[in-house]
């Protein structure tokens, strides 16, 4: 057999700083019996790993399977923005969750689960300080800078799930950045950028997040979800601009994260208004 020239753009020798995730070794240390990842599945390529789970789900795919992708051609952030990154430079993958003994009413606080989870185990595996912009995404500081290094993006599945998609950032340059905003783990000092032990480390903490909020019915006071999440979250008590569907914009300090989820933003007519849904802007800290 003929080795494929490594000068070919999705040889996995291309880069020999981005190695391939081991596949075997991943399954290995997650699959287990009595746990929530029941199968992890890597593809070298394909255009959106929540498309895929979306699609797979459909067909009675059960809870807990896991697509990483090494390259997403497609993939998709919130209000349907373009991610794209080169192969092997960060984690690309989404997971089906299937929570129904939570009522829906409160599945709006998976994205928000998902961002601790991903912050908590980014600060254990790769030493690097992370901060949660509302929604759904991971800040880390360049240059004194606060840059977005991933995001996050739930779609609901079926009738009885939801597929949740993390891209993170790894080892991208800043020759390498789509936005001059962006960032990655490894321009903000991280210790270690083994994508392995980095998507382990995330997983297992979204398993653990995950129980402790199925357990406490979906109560993110109670699960003590929402108590971290604020403590995490660099949007609250900052000025921003909530631009929201319909053109219409709303500019306040976030003062609270409430019980559904939701960024409450105190405006200058001395109003609390929550927002549920929409685009944040950071203007200034208070």
């Amino acid at each position: 057999m003929t080795p494929r020239d490594a000068s070919e753009p999705n040889n996995r020798w291309t880069d020999l700083e981005r190695p391939p995730l081991n596949a075997a070794a991943l399954r290995k240390a997650l699959v287990r019996a009595g746990g929530l990842w029941s199968e992890v599945q890597v593809v070298q390529r394909t255009g959106s790993t929540n498309s895929d789970l979306v699609a797979r789900a459909a067909k009675g795919l059960a809870e807990g399977a896991v697509l990483v992708a090494e390259e997403q051609t497609a993939g998709r952030g919130r209000l349907d923005r373009e991610w794209t990154a080169p192969p092997r430079s960060g984690l690309f993958f989404s997971v089906l969750l299937r929570p129904t003994e939570v009522p829906v009413a409160h599945w709006g606080w998976l994205p928000l689960l998902t961002g601790v989870a991903v912050a908590t185990g980014l600060s254990r595996a790769a030493g690097v300080d992370t901060a949660l912009k509302w929604p759904n995404d991971l800040l880390v500081t360049v240059g004194g800078e606060e840059r977005k290094a991933g995001g996050i993006l739930a779609e609901r599945a079926a009738d009885d799930g939801v597929v949740i998609g993390v891209g993170i950032n790894v080892t991208l340059r800043e020759n390498e950045l789509p936005v001059p905003t962006a960032g990655s783990l490894a321009l903000a000092g991280a210790v270690n950028t083994d994508r392995d032990p980095l998507l382990r480390a995330v997983l297992r903490s979204l398993e653990e997040w995950y129980r402790r909020w199925r357990t406490a019915g979906g109560d993110a006071a109670s699960s003590g979800l929402q108590e971290t999440y604020a403590a995490g979250c660099a949007t609250l008590g900052r000025v921003v601009r909530a631009e929201l569907p319909g053109d219409r914009s709303i500019i306040g300090e976030a003062v609270a994260v409430d019980g559904d989820g939701r960024l409450v933003l105190a405006t200058e007519d001395g109003v609390q208004e929550p927002v549920g849904a929409g685009d944040i802007v950071h203007l200034r800290g208070v």
